[in-house]
């Protein structure tokens, strides 16, 4: 007789009932925190697990009752760490898709609370006691900050520029430059756009070089719209020439065909004054004539994700009686973080103070050497021997596609250790809770201090 599988056997019948532990006195706290069903799922997860290792012989003693509850705990806390984890940005990158973009202003944090716990005329009209637009609480603000004659808002701006398209020249044909057929961050390609709205692609030009007289020659009676699209995270440097919105715009008028602009990025006041590379800001744009203009609310405007449509009021009108409008709007807490974001822009007596897009991007040398050295001392503490530091230059950049050949002069604590690869050092800063994520480069860990406020945030913490 094999006496191993009855050994298993008599092994696997010491495993108590999911009813036996859910009675257990030890449990009381669990079942005072969540409703039972729940814990008996993971009570029954749990024994599987132990059932599994006992039958392929890597467990061979008996579990005791604590060690299953302890068990249960571990995975219930695992389960309440929410897969949005917070992390440390010292990547060098201020506005970075893959952390969230831009961080919200308070105010705007405050009011998604607001909004949030309390019912509110999102669309509601008080003064006629019926229904209201949710364009109505921006729209005042939008068109002070970007003088256009109208302005809706939908979920990003890849939405924005599919509905415009798809209203304004839905079976017809929509002209751009290739030099301007670009696409960024996960695959989203300006002609997908196109396809998906119902426009036809017609490029004119080269990737290099397109004049205004590819425009007029491309244009037939299918002609849609004229379509400029800011390039964003790419720039073709030398031989190269584009066509001026100015000289779209007088070419559309003549034609009678409306001008589409996206601008991507997106700037509502002029960065330079900040000291930072000049963006195409949006008043700007409306002023020079473009019909329709698309931007995102999350990048250089700071605020949610959002997609912005200002422009003439004949095509926004259009464009919100678009079934797709629907399908497309944003929330109430997207709604209001905008909003309370624009009132900034109008109100806020020192905007960088306010907006921590613009603080990010302001910050002074000094600031950042301020924080490396009270970090220094409090890093070599936390890792021990064997590890260097060392504060240096290097380029941070402000993402999102958004200035690709502009960098930002920032610090950096370059972290270095004789027997630990870069790689390994990263790996022990992304398991702190929470992660601190920095960037690796000719053999360092860099930890960039361009959004670091204080010193703790640099220490890993388990």
């Amino acid at each position: 007789m094999n006496k191993k599988p009855e050994a298993t056997k008599a092994l696997l019948r010491t495993l108590p009932s999911v009813e036996k532990v859910l009675t257990s006195s030890a449990l009381g706290p669990l079942l005072h925190r969540y409703n039972r069903s729940y814990v008996a799922e993971k009570i029954r997860s749990t024994l599987t697990d132990f059932r599994q290792k006992m039958l392929i012989g890597s467990c061979s003693t008996e579990i005791a009752e604590a060690t299953i509850i302890q068990k249960v705990e571990e995975a219930i806390a695992n389960e309440d760490r929410s897969s949005l984890r917070s992390a440390v940005n010292a990547t060098g990158t201020v506005l970075h898709t893959n952390l969230g973009r831009a961080l919200l202003a308070k105010a705007a944090v405050d009011e998604i609370v607001r909004v949030a716990t309390t019912p509110v005329t999102l669309e509601y009209d008080l003064a006629e006691a019926g229904r209201g637009d949710r364009d109505d609480i921006v729209e005042a603000d939008l068109l002070a900050l970007t003088g256009a004659e109208a302005v809706t808002v939908v979920n990003n701006n890849a939405a924005a520029v599919l509905l415009a398209l798809n209203t304004l020249a839905e079976g017809k044909e929509g002209i751009v430059s290739r030099g301007e057929l670009v696409e960024i961050g996960g695959s989203f390609r300006i002609p997908d756009v196109m396809r998906k709205s119902g426009v036809l692609l017609r490029e004119v030009g080269t990737t290099n070089r397109t004049r205004i007289t590819d425009y007029a020659a491309a244009i037939t009676p299918q002609t849609g719209v004229l379509l400029k699209v800011h390039p964003s995270n790419y720039r073709i440097i030398g031989f190269s020439s584009a066509v001026e919105l100015r000289e779209l715009v007088e070419l559309g008028r003549a034609q009678q065909i409306p001008i589409i602009e996206d601008l991507g990025a997106g700037a509502l006041i002029d960065l330079s004054i900040y000291g930072l590379p000049k963006e195409p800001v949006v008043a700007e744009r409306v002023a020079t004539g473009a019909d329709v203009i698309t931007f995102s609310g999350d990048k250089l405007l700071g605020g949610p994700q959002a997609g912005l449509i200002v422009g003439r009021k004949e095509f926004v009108e259009r464009i919100k009686k678009n079934p797709l409008k629907r399908v497309l709007r944003p929330g109430k807490l997207t709604m209001a973080a905008l909003s309370a974001t624009l009132r900034l822009y109008r109100r806020a007596p020192d905007l960088a103070a306010e907006l921590p897009t613009l603080r990010w991007l302001t910050r002074s040398r000094t600031e950042m050497d301020a924080i490396a050295t009270q970090a220094l001392p409090l890093l070599q503490a936390c890792l021990g021997e064997g590890y260097s530091f060392t504060v240096e230059d290097s380029p941070a950049q402000i993402g999102s596609g958004t200035l690709p050949e502009e960098e930002l002069p920032s610090r950096i604590i370059a972290i270095r250790h004789a027997q630990l690869s870069a790689e390994r050092i990263a790996a022990r800063f992304r398991a702190s809770d929470p992660p601190i994520l920095g960037r690796i480069h000719d053999g360092a860990f860099l930890l960039d201090l361009r959004g670091i406020f204080t010193s703790e945030e640099l220490i890993p913490k388990t």
